[in-house]
C-alpha cells in the first residue's frame, strides 16, 4: 500500500498525538500558522491554550510535564516569540524537565536578509536546551519531532527547541501515521561491581543517609527508595526537588540539609552521618553551603544517570551512572541476596531524637502575621493529594521549611533558574495536567507579592478556559529575599515597593481578570478565607487569591554553612525532662 502525501504540519500533529500530547500551550503569528491549519483540519483530540506571552506557555507546558511525567508542548511564532520562551528552556533545563518549544521563522531564504521578525533563535537557545534544531527539509520534520522527543525524555531529561521556517512548513510529505511509533528509550542500567561496592559501604557505615533529589521523582523511584530505607533502616533526607519522595510523617524521615531550605534536625542529622547515598541530586549550593562543611569527613556515593553529573561539585568516593530507580532495585536485590536486612539501632534512634527536639514554632498569633504561621495554615488545611507549585523568594525558603511535602509530583518547585511569575502558568499546566487522570485534584500556587505581577496576565488564561487553583500570596510589600541579601552589606536599598495603603491592589487584579480574591491581616482568618477560596475556586471554575499580609521584614533562617544557620524567630522551649 502506498503512503499518500499529506501536509508537512499534518504529520507533525500526528506525532504529537502520537507521543501523549493532549494539550498545547500557545500564542499564533504569521510564521506558524501552518501548524495551526494543521491542528484545525485534524479537528485534534490536542487541547490548545491561547496565552498571553510566551513565556508562559512555556512554564505552563513545564507544569504539565511536571505533572504528567510526559513532554509539554509551548508554541511561538517568528522573533521575540521564540526569545521570549528563553526563560522558560533555562528553567526546564535546569529542572530536567522534559519540555519541546516549536518556534515559527521566516522563509530559508530571507534569513540572510534581515527578514521580519528573522532571528536564529536556534543559536539563541542551545545553552538552555538539550537540542535547538531548525527543519531545513520538510521530509525531515517528522523524524526531527521524534527524535525530539526521545532527547527531552532520555537520560537526564531536558527541553528541546524545533525552529520551523515558513516555507517549510507549506510543504507536502509522504507519510503514513498507520505504521509509525515514538522511539525507543535506552535504560541506563547500573554495573553490578560498583551497586555491590555502594551496598559494602552502606553496610560499613555507622549512620548512613539516603539523600534523595529530583532523580527520583522524575525516575518514578520513590517506592523503592521507602523500601530500601526500611529494608536496611537507613534515614532518608530529601533535597528541595526530592521534596514529597518520601511521605514526612514516616519514621525514617530525616528532613532537609541546607543552608536556607532545611530544618534544624536535618542539618543535624547531615552532620552527624558519616556516608551519605545521593540519589539523583546536584549538590546546588543552597543545600551544601560551604563544601568543606558539608564534605567533611563523610563518605559519598553519588548515583545519577547524568555521567557528567558526577564529579561536576566535589568527587564522590564511589560515583555509579544509572538510573534511580533501577539502581535502587538492584541494589535492593543485592541486600537480600546477602539477607543484611537490618534493625533500627542507635542511629535510627538519634535521627529520631532529633527530629523531635530541633524544631522551629510556627504558632504564633502575632500581627502583623509571621510567615511560619501561613504554613501551619496551609498544612491544616490542604492533603497530601493537593498539588503545590511555588517559586523563588523568601516564601520558598519558608516553604521549604515548614510546608509538609505530599505524595510525589506534588510538590513542584522550580529549584535552580527561580524565574519570578512562575506559579500562575505553572498552575495552568498543572491543572490541565489532571483533566482525565484526576480532574477534582486541587491545585495551589504559593506566592510573593512581587513575583505575582510578573505573569500575572496568564490569569486571563485561566479565566477563559475555566482553570479553577487557589493562588496563596504571602504580601511584605518588598522584594524581600534581596533585602534580605543586602543585610550582608549592611543596606536597605531599592527593595521597597510599598506605597498607598498596601501597594498595588492584588484583590483588584485579580476582579480585573474576572477572578475573586481575598485580603487577611490577622493570623486568626487565615483558615477561613482558604476555606472560602477553595470552594469559591470549585464553584466558579477560576483562581482564587488569599492575600496574606505579613511582616514586613521578617527574615529566613539562613547561613553560609549547613552548622551555622543564624535563627530569627524565637525557637520552641526545650521540653522538660
Amino acid at each position: 500500500m502506498t503512503a499518500k502525501k499529506i501536509p508537512v504540519m499534518s504529520a507533525v500533529v500526528e506525532v504529537l498525538k502520537s507521543e501523549g500530547v493532549d494539550t498545547v500551550f500557545g500564542c499564533p503569528g504569521a510564521a506558524i500558522l501552518p501548524l495551526y491549519k494543521a491542528f484545525e483540519q485534524d479537528g485534534s483530540s490536542i487541547e490548545h491554550l491561547i496565552v498571553r506571552h510566551e513565556e508562559g506557555a512555556t512554564h505552563m507546558a513545564d507544569g504539565w510535564a511536571r505533572t504528567t511525567g510526559n513532554v509539554g508542548v509551548a508554541i511561538g511564532t517568528s522573533g521575540p516569540a521564540g526569545t521570549n520562551m528563553i526563560t522558560g528552556l533555562y528553567t526546564a533545563m535546569a529542572d530536567s524537565i522534559p519540555i519541546i518549544c516549536i518556534t515559527g521563522q521566516a522563509a530559508s531564504n530571507k534569513l540572510h536578509q534581515e527578514a521580519f521578525q528573522a532571528v536564529d533563535i536556534v543559536e539563541i537557545a542551545r545553552p538552555v536546551t538539550k537540542w535547538a534544531v531548525q527543519v531545513k527539509e520538510a521530509a525531515q520534520a517528522p523524524w526531527i519531532f521524534r527524535e525530539a522527543f526521545r532527547i527531552a525524555r532520555s537520560g537526564r531529561p531536558g527541553p528541546v527547541l524545533i525552529d520551523l521556517p515558513i516555507d517549510v512548513q507549506r510543504q507536502e510529505i509522504v507519510w503514513d501515521a498507520s505504521i509509525d511509533a515514538p522511539l525507543p528509550l535506552a535504560k541506563v542500567e547500573p554495573q553490578l561491581p560498583r551497586v555491590e561496592r555502594a551496598l559494602d559501604l552502606l553496610l560499613a557505615a555507622e549512620r548512613p543517609l539516603l539523600l534523595s533529589g529530583g532523580g527520583v521523582i522524575i525516575g518514578e523511584a520513590h517506592e523503592e527508595l521507602v523500601e530500601l530505607a526500611e529494608y536496611l533502616n537507613i534515614p532518608v533526607q530529601v533535597t528541595l526537588m526530592g521534596k514529597g519522595s518520601i511521605d514526612e510523617s514516616h519514621p525514617l524521615f530525616a528532613g532537609m540539609t541546607g543552608i536556607q531550605t532545611s530544618q534544624r534536625y536535618g542539618n543535624a542529622s547531615f552532620l552527624e552521618s558519616d556516608l551519605v547515598l545521593a540519589l539523583g541530586a546536584r549538590f546546588g549550593d543552597r543545600h551544601t553551603g560551604d563544601l568543606d562543611t558539608y564534605r567533611g569527613t563523610r563518605k559519598f556515593i553519588h548515583v545519577d544517570i547524568e555521567p557528567t553529573q558526577l564529579g561536576r561539585v566535589f568527587e564522590p568516593d564511589l560515583g555509579i551512572v544509572s538510573d534511580t530507580r533501577l539502581f535502587l532495585r538492584a541494589l535492593l536485590d543485592a541486600a537480600k541476596r546477602r539477607g543484611t536486612r537490618r534493625a533500627p539501632g542507635a542511629w535510627t534512634t538519634r535521627v529520631a531524637e532529633l527530629r523531635s527536639t530541633l524544631t522551629r514554632r510556627d504558632d504564633f498569633d502575632d500581627v502583623p502575621i509571621k510567615a511560619p504561621r501561613v504554613y501551619r495554615e496551609i498544612n491544616a488545611a490542604f492533603g497530601p493529594d493537593t498539588y503545590f507549585v511555588t517559586a523563588i523568594g523568601l516564601y520558598q525558603i519558608w516553604g521549604g521549611q515548614f510546608q509538609r511535602g505530599g505524595h510525589p509530583r506534588r510538590y513542584q518547585v522550580c529549584g535552580q533558574a527561580g524565574p519570578l511569575g512562575w506559579e500562575i502558568p505553572a498552575a495552568i499546566g498543572v491543572k490541565k495536567a489532571l483533566k482525565s487522570a484526576d480532574p477534582d485534584a486541587e491545585v495551589v500556587g504559593v506566592v510573593g507579592d512581587y513575583g505575582f505581577q510578573f505573569l500575572v496576565e496568564e490569569l486571563a488564561v485561566a479565566a477563559q478556559y475555566n482553570i479553577p487553583f487557589v493562588l496563596i500570596m504571602l504580601n511584605n510589600e518588598y522584594l524581600g529575599l534581596i533585602r534580605q541579601a543586602e543585610i550582608g552589606y549592611d543596606m536597605n536599598y531599592e527593595v521597597d515597593i510599598h506605597y498607598d495603603a498596601f501597594g498595588s491592589d492584588n484583590v483588584k487584579i485579580m476582579e480585573a481578570y474576572g477572578c475573586q480574591g481575598r485580603r487577611v491581616y490577622e493570623p486568626g482568618d487565615i483558615a477561613d478565607a482558604i476555606e472560602w477560596a477553595r470552594k469559591e475556586a470549585a464553584a466558579s471554575s477560576r483562581p482564587v487569591l488569599v492575600e496574606i499580609m505579613i511582616e514586613r521584614e521578617a527574615n529566613t533562617a539562613h547561613g553560609i554553612r549547613i552548622d551555622a544557620v543564624k535563627e530569627f524567630e524565637p525557637l520552641p522551649e526545650p521540653a522538660e525532662a
